[in-house]
């Protein structure tokens, strides 16, 4: 018999008594353990199974725990006799910062300080203990929400002093989702003040400190150590191309294939591997998110179960108030294309706004993109070719670039109302409607839309190409793809002597073919709009684009031709 299914349980010990569906993770204990690292950084996309892997850390390490020797019999973990005496005999300090995500730096900083006081009123019994001195008991009954910067940054630093001497050990210190308030603080624009406080508390706690056996912290991104871990000299990080701990978080496709079995859903494994198959950590490929895993064992139903729960704000900024470029290399990913770029695993926030390869870098960090191969240059740099992980990762990027491009949705349905009647003079005027709400949107990044002609100079590490006619070529496609149920979008195909920018191939006889040229204003030239339809209708003809419709027994009379100019907010279209 199948065992219940629960969704949202980040408690071990809750999911082992209930027997909940559960994947034996308890082997990274051992792997964990035996490595001599310090102070280790685990970085994972969210819902992959962190904070259930921090809570069984503890549970097994702490003496809390001491004697539950329930929570593990049955488990890889209890075969080694070895670790079945190390359950339960270590102090152990446990928090998350996961709950911290408002965007005002004194709100994070109070529910820091208030996450402090809580965990030192759960040692409590320590003040009644003789291992404190007066001033410690002093110092103890003064943490509060509003104590000062040397008190909360000394906070952990202190207790774990406190814990070793009462058990007489040296403490294990877990630390989960250590990121999301410099993510959320990032977003409110309160990055710098935040992390000098995060940077001192860590110091503390991680790195002056002889109270500490061992330290996990997990997290999303690897933050710059410039930015946070400055001078730590214990501290080994493991993102998600590193090989160590490959299987310890998500499940792979065997535990996925097992799992389908025993729910009687093995028949579907194909359709899941589509949805949510794709992520890829070190060497290990065929990772699936647990979460969408035990939602579709639970629903039995398809959907968009983790990019629904993940918080997409920083993502959905980046590329938002990101450069034409940007956006561009977004609509490539949806339309199944992919991305080639160096990837620096030490997010540094400060350069998110000016350095496009980081923002790559946070989305493969987060999840949203996955490697397919990468190659080394002569420098020992590595430059990687990214993918959109999986359908369900793609669905909710089309819902973003949908978002975009239907700012405003009257005028939208308007202009595509308009283009398949043939209403040149609807076109115009919802066409006009609808870029000046969207690129006003799009215009919030520091990039602009710079235009370089061939044979042109172009400054050093400026890119030479038509960037800006990519640009508008993706905002059109962007507002016609609802149109492929009833029509076959292509675009930038050959026909004839050239390649077409977009073509709309009818699936019903009553419907008309259409085929769109893109031109952007020359400014060299002083190019007029109208001067710019002529020449966009004009290389159609030369061109004979019409070639590959008229193959497929299209009539002429029934292929309309449609000039697009773009001069910054304004269009032109003509035919």
């Amino acid at each position: 018999m199948a065992r219940p299914v629960g969704i949202g349980h980040q408690d071990f010990a809750e999911v082992i008594t209930e027997d909940i569906f559960y994947v034996d993770k308890t082997k990274f204990i051992k792997e964990w353990w035996e490595n001599r690292d310090v102070v280790t950084l685990i970085t994972r996309p969210r819902r992959f199974g962190k904070t259930l892997t921090m809570s069984m850390v503890g549970q097994f390490f702490s003496s809390d725990y001491a004697g539950r020797k329930e929570l593990f019999e049955g488990l890889s973990i209890w075969e080694e006799e070895t670790y079945r005496k190390l359950q339960g005999t270590y102090p152990v300090i446990s928090l998350s910062f996961a709950g911290i995500k408002e965007r005002d730096y004194a709100m994070i900083r109070r529910k820091i300080c208030q996450l402090l006081t809580d965990l030192y009123a759960d040692h409590s019994y320590l003040l009644k203990s003789d291992v404190l001195e007066d001033l410690d008991k002093d110092y103890f009954r003064r943490m509060s929400v509003d104590m000062d910067d040397v008190q909360a940054t000394m906070a952990i630093h202190n207790l774990s002093k406190y814990l070793s001497r009462y058990h007489g050990k040296k403490c294990i210190i877990l630390l989960d989702e250590y990121d999301t308030p410099m993510q959320e603080a990032y977003v409110g624009g309160h990055w710098g003040k935040l992390v000098s406080f995060i940077r001192t508390l860590f110091n503390d706690t991680f790195k002056t400190n002889p109270y500490l056996k061992k330290a996990l912290l997990t997290g999303i991104t690897r933050v710059s150590k410039e930015s946070v871990f400055s001078d730590f000299n214990n501290l080994e990080v493991v993102t998600t191309t590193s090989e160590k701990y490959e299987e310890a978080f998500g499940l792979t496709q065997e535990e996925v294939w097992e799992a389908l079995r025993e729910y009687g859903l093995y028949g579907e494994r194909e359709n899941v591997r589509a949805w949510y198959d794709g992520f890829t950590f070190g060497r290990k490929r065929d990772i699936y998110n647990p979460w969408s895993i035990i939602n579709y064992l639970d629903k039995r139903t398809f959907g968009s179960y983790w990019t629904n729960t993940s918080s997409n704000s920083l993502v959905g900024k980046l590329i938002r108030e990101g450069n034409p470029r940007v956006k561009v290399a977004v609509e490539d990913l949806v339309r199944g294309g992919t991305l080639r770029t160096k990837i620096d695993e030490q997010i540094v926030y400060a350069q998110l706004d000016q350095n496009e390869d980081a923002i790559w870098s946070l989305l493969l960090a987060s999840g949203y993109l996955r490697v397919e191969s990468f190659k080394i240059d002569e420098k020992g740099r590595c430059e990687y070719e990214l993918k959109l992980t999986n359908k369900e990762v793609t669905i909710m990027f089309e819902d973003m670039v949908s978002g975009w491009f239907k700012a405003s949705e009257e005028e939208y349905n308007d202009f595509i109302e308009a283009l398949l009647s043939g209403d040149v003079q609807g076109m115009n005027e919802y066409m006009n409607e609808v870029a000046s709400t969207t690129f006003s949107f799009f215009d919030t990044g520091k990039g602009g839309l710079k235009e370089t002609e061939e044979g042109q100079d172009v400054e050093p590490g400026q890119k030479r190409g038509p960037e800006p006619e990519r640009f508008y070529h993706g905002f059109v496609l962007g507002l016609i793809v609802d149109l492929e149920g009833r029509y076959r979008v292509t675009s930038n195909r050959e026909s004839g002597r050239g390649r077409y920018d977009v073509m709309l191939v009818p699936l019903k006889e009553e419907d008309d073919a259409i085929i769109i040229e893109f031109k952007v204003c020359k400014a060299a030239r002083k190019q007029t709009l109208e001067e710019a339809v002529a020449e966009a209708l004009k290389q159609i003809e030369e061109k004979n684009y019409a070639a590959e419709l008229e193959a497929a027994k299209i009539s002429p009379e029934r292929i309309r031709k449609y000039g697009f100019a773009f001069e910054g907010k304004k269009v032109l279209i003509g035919a």
